[in-house]
Formats: C-alpha cells, sequence, structure tokens
C-alpha cells in the first residue's frame, strides 16, 4: 500500500513543483502574472518564490492534497482522481501560507527542522511571501479544464474555508496573548475546527466538486447534500484529531522539527494544557508563571521543563491522546459510511490514510 502512496503522492509532487519551482523564469512570469518574461528581473522574482518554494521543499505530510484525491478517486476512479490533481496547489499553498504567518505571529523559531521562514528572509519577506502562496494557490484554477459554473464554487469554497482559518486563527491568537484565559474545551474544539479542520474539509470538498465537473451534480457518481455535510464532518473530525495528537506530541518528544513544549514558549492554550487545568484550576497562577517565564526566557527557561513534569504526572497527556485517536476513529467510522464510494482500492487507501495521519 505504501507504493500507491508514493504513486499518487508523486503526481502530486509534479503539480505543486509545476507552479512553484525552484528556480522561476520567463515562462512562470508569464503563467503566473501574465506579464512578458523578461519584464522583472530574475532575482527579484525569487525573492518572492523562493521562500515559500523552501518551506514547501522542506516536506510534510501532504495528507491534505492526497485526501482530496482519495475522495475524488474513491467517487469516480481514476478520471475522478485526475480531475482533482490540478487544484493540489489550492490546498497545499494554502497550508503552508498559513504557516509562515503562523511561525511571525508565534515568534517561532523552527519549523520542519530548519529556521522559520521569517527568520532566514525577514518579516517583511516572509509576510509578503505567505500572502503570495495564498494568492498562487488560487491561479491554477484560471487554467484548468473545469467549467466556468464548477470553477466559481470551487473559488467561492475556497474563499469561505480561507476566511474560516483566520477566524481559528484569531481565535487562538486572542487566547495566547493573554496568559490568564481559560477556554473551555468545546471552545479549543471548534477554533481548531476551523483554524485545522476546515482545510480538511476542503479537501474533500474540492474532490467532490471535481466528480461533479466530470458527472454533473446529479450523475451516478454525485453525492447528496446530507452525504456531502457528512464527508465533511468527517474531515473536520480528521483534522481536530490530528491537532490534539500534534499537542500532545508538542509536550511529550516535540513534533518533528520543532522543538519540546515550544507551544507553551509561544503561549498556545493547547488541548493538553486545557485539560490540565479544567482538571486542576488551583493551578492556573502556577501556569501563568511558567508561560511568562518561559515567553521572556525561550526554551532554555527552567520553569519550562518544570511545567511539563508536572503536566506528565496529572495522566492528562493520556488522556488528551485518548481524546485525539477517538476523533480519528469517529472520522474513520463517517468515512467507511459513504454509500457513494465506488472504487474499493481508494476507499482502502483512505481508510490506511486516517491511519498515517494518526501514527
Amino acid at each position: 500500500m505504501e507504493n500507491q502512496y508514493k504513486l499518487r503522492l508523486g503526481k502530486i509532487e509534479e503539480h505543486l513543483n509545476d507552479w512553484l519551482p525552484e528556480n522561476t523564469g520567463g515562462a512562470w512570469l508569464e503563467k503566473v502574472f501574465k506579464l512578458p518574461g523578461n519584464h522583472i528581473d530574475h532575482m527579484l522574482l525569487e525573492s518572492l518564490s523562493y521562500p515559500g518554494w523552501d518551506l514547501v521543499k522542506r516536506g510534510g505530510k501532504r495528507w491534505r492534497p492526497l485526501l482530496m484525491y482519495l475522495i475524488a478517486e474513491a467517487l469516480a476512479g481514476e478520471h475522478g482522481a485526475s480531475a482533482a490533481l490540478p487544484l493540489t496547489p489550492m490546498v497545499e499553498f494554502a497550508h503552508n501560507a498559513s504557516l509562515i504567518h503562523d511561525d511571525i505571529e508565534d515568534c517561532s523559531e523552527k519549523r520542519r527542522g530548519k529556521p522559520s521562514i521569517h527568520l532566514l528572509y525577514g518579516n517583511d519577506v516572509a509576510i509578503n511571501s505567505g500572502s503570495f502562496l495564498y494568492f498562487l494557490a488560487t491561479a491554477c484554477l484560471s487554467v484548468s479544464n473545469f467549467k466556468n459554473e464548477t470553477k466559481l464554487k470551487i473559488f467561492d469554497t475556497w474563499n469561505l474555508y480561507m476566511r474560516r482559518l483566520h477566524l481559528g486563527q484569531a481565535i487562538d491568537i486572542n487566547w495566547h496573548k493573554y496568559f490568564h484565559s481559560l477556554p473551555e474545551i468545546q471552545s479549543y474544539e471548534r477554533m481548531c475546527e476551523l483554524k485545522t479542520g476546515c482545510l480538511a474539509r476542503l479537501a474533500t470538498v474540492l474532490g467532490v466538486l471535481s466528480v461533479e465537473d466530470l458527472h454533473g451534480a446529479s450523475g451516478e457518481n454525485a453525492l447528496s447534500a446530507d452525504n456531502i455535510e457528512l464527508l465533511g464532518k468527517a474531515a473536520e473530525k480528521l483534522g481536530l484529531g490530528f491537532q490534539i495528537l500534534d499537542d500532545v506530541k508538542n509536550l511529550l518528544t516535540g513534533v518533528p522539527g520543532k522543538k519540546r513544549g515550544d507551544d507553551i514558549v509561544e503561549g498556545k492554550k493547547s488541548f493538553p494544557i486545557l485539560l490540565y487545568l479544567h482538571r486542576y484550576p488551583q493551578k492556573l497562577e502556577f501556569t501563568v508563571s511558567c508561560f511568562e517565564a518561559a515567553h521572556s526566557k525561550g526554551m532554555e527557561a527552567p520553569e519550562l521543563e518544570e511545567f511539563i513534569q508536572d503536566i506528565e504526572k496529572t495522566g492528562v497527556l493520556e488522556e488528551a491522546k485518548e481524546k485525539g485517536v477517538e476523533f480519528i476513529k469517529e472520522s474513520r467510522s463517517l468515512f467507511t459510511g459513504i454509500s457513494a464510494f465506488k472504487d474499493e482500492n481508494a476507499k482502502k487507501l483512505l481508510t490506511g490514510l486516517i491511519d498515517f495521519i494518526s501514527s
């Protein structure tokens, strides 16, 4: 099954490389900006494109575009998957754009094992390049072969989920700016559905729209409105479970490419920390003092390790992990209940993808 994922991921990478190559030139300038190939100095052009390329090429699981691909393939086989492929940048570039801006807002030092983009290229270049990735994400739509009606649906859908993404980020920023804030668990879940889950939902909806363009909204491969909503909810649950497991890893070993406990340095109210505070409200002032120390002293603050050890002793990390796995299982159950999925191999790969994300 691993080879089948590699085959599909290879196709995804081709589309990403096509729209964001390491070495930009005249042909890329004309395709993206509709400008003559010699209109802009090559080095100036790369000051816009290269920081985004740097982050994208560092890797990542690429599970969001792969989810889109497999949804379309499960609905309509290879033809459905091929129809969805051109939309790969709309999912993956938007994700990477959000990471660049997120690292600036959180003052993060590392991303995917290397210094954050703003530390390498400066805040001004990083902000501009991150914003550019959002707009580059939609460029693929203008040259696609989708019907005009489908293009409009895709563009409206993408914009809706980008608005939701930024709403979720605004909530997260507000919480980590004020160390005494104590959101409810349900509020955290809603924030994650917006900030993390909406990109997963976007991937599924784009997969559906790609197939609808092939067969029509009322064709044999079409999904009912209820099934589309069910599919979106499954994707949100997947994103939420992924985020909670990410929160736990941050405090246990550190997320790959980042340092253990950097969420605390950034002031984030992650799921395990909220469980800890709601379980032990008397620990709020201790928590605030540790957040303040980590914020001022950075990763070397002794209070950081003291705080993590205290959290570990309570058992909330295990409880949080169980909750994340529970959301993943809910997601798998919802996905497997979609009767419109016809391609058995793609259905199997879809289930395997969910296991891969939660590993």
